[in-house]
C-alpha cells in the first residue's frame, strides 16, 4: 500500500456530517487495500473453497451502495450491476474482472449514493427496500451501508496481508 491518503471523520459535527465522513472514509480504506497491486492479485481468493478476493469486495460494494441508495430512493426495480436475477453472490466472483471494470462500476455507485445523500432535506427521508418490502430511512441505509464498509474492510485487511504482506491502516 502506498501512504495513507484518507480524510478523517471530525471529533465534531452534526449526525449527518458524521455519517457522511465515516462512510467516506470507509470507502476511501476499501480504495487504500487495493491499491499498487496488479488485477492478478487484486483476484487472488483467500483460501479455498472461498472465491472471496479484494476485486470481489470492491465488486460486491459496488452492489451494495446501489442495493441501499438507487434501489432505495430512485429505481426500485433497477437490476444489480453482476446479476439480473439479483444474485448478490455474482459480484464475488471476479474471475475474469479487472480493476478498470469493478473500480468504474464502484465509484459510478458511490457517485450516485452521494448525489442521492446531498440532494436529500434530511436523514429521516424515505424510501422502500423491495427486498424487505418495507420503508427505511435514510439515516438507516446509511449506518447499514457503513456497518457493511466496516465489515468488509476487515476482510480487505486479511487479503491484502495474503497478497503480498502489507498491513496497517
Amino acid at each position: 500500500m502506498t501512504s495513507d491518503h484518507r480524510t478523517g471523520p471530525p471529533h465534531l459535527g452534526s449526525e449527518r456530517e458524521t455519517l457522511r465522513a465515516f462512510l467516506d472514509y470507509h470507502r476511501a480504506t476499501l480504495a487504500m487495500k487495493c491499491e499498487g497491486l496488479t488485477d492478478e492479485e487484486l483476484r487472488q481468493r483467500s483460501m479455498p473453497p472461498s472465491t472471496l478476493s479484494l476485486l470481489g469486495l470492491v465488486r460486491h460494494m459496488a452492489e451494495v451502495e446501489r442495493t441501499w441508495f438507487r434501489r432505495v430512493f430512485e429505481d426500485n426495480d433497477v437490476p444489480l450491476v453482476w446479476s439480473d436475477e439479483m444474485d448478490f453472490q455474482a459480484a464475488y466472483d471476479a474471475g475474469s474482472s479487472t480493476r478498470e471494470e469493478a473500480f468504474a462500476a464502484w465509484e459510478a455507485e458511490v457517485a450516485a449514493a452521494r448525489r442521492i445523500e446531498w440532494a436529500a432535506d434530511s436523514l429521516d427521508l424515505v424510501g422502500f427496500q423491495p427486498r424487505w418490502g418495507e420503508e427505511v430511512s435514510l439515516r438507516m441505509v446509511m449506518v447499514h451501508v457503513l456497518l457493511e464498509y466496516g465489515r468488509h474492510n476487515g476482510h480487505a485487511d486479511f487479503l491484502r496481508e495474503g497478497v503480498d504482506g502489507a498491513v496497517g491502516a
